[in-house]
């Protein structure tokens, strides 16, 4: 079967400038959004970073820009999951992970949980 090229989809090549996203500005609006939005505790502390626990308390989010371990492990962003069975398991990001990407890692974390 013969498709006429006006009939197939056209090919999309993204502007450099609107794959903005795709480079970390080390803001954690995104995630502190999204959790603020789901209800979870969010807690700041003096030194600037940021501790956040969902309402059932099995999952934390950590930004951690001012915690010297955290940096010198490479990571600004810790999630610890305690699933209501099974073992507990722990994921971090680093410092060039744009916040937009762990936002989407939680959104799918939460939907996952909330199943």
């Amino acid at each position: 079967m013969n498709t006429s090229a006006t009939l197939l989809p056209a090919i999309v090549h993204p502007a450099a400038d609107s794959r903005h996203w795709l480079s970390s500005d080390h803001c954690a609006a995104p995630v502190l959004d999204l959790l603020d939005g789901l209800g979870w505790v969010i807690v700041d502390t003096p030194e600037a970073n940021v501790h956040a626990t969902s309402p059932d308390g099995r999952v934390y989010v950590g930004w951690l820009p001012e915690d010297t371990t955290a940096w010198r492990r490479g990571i600004v962003w810790h999630v610890r999951v305690q699933p209501a069975h099974g073992d507990a398991w722990v994921q971090e990001f680093g410092i060039h992970t744009p916040s937009e990407a762990v936002a989407g890692f939680l959104a799918t974390l939460v939907a996952r949980f909330s199943r």
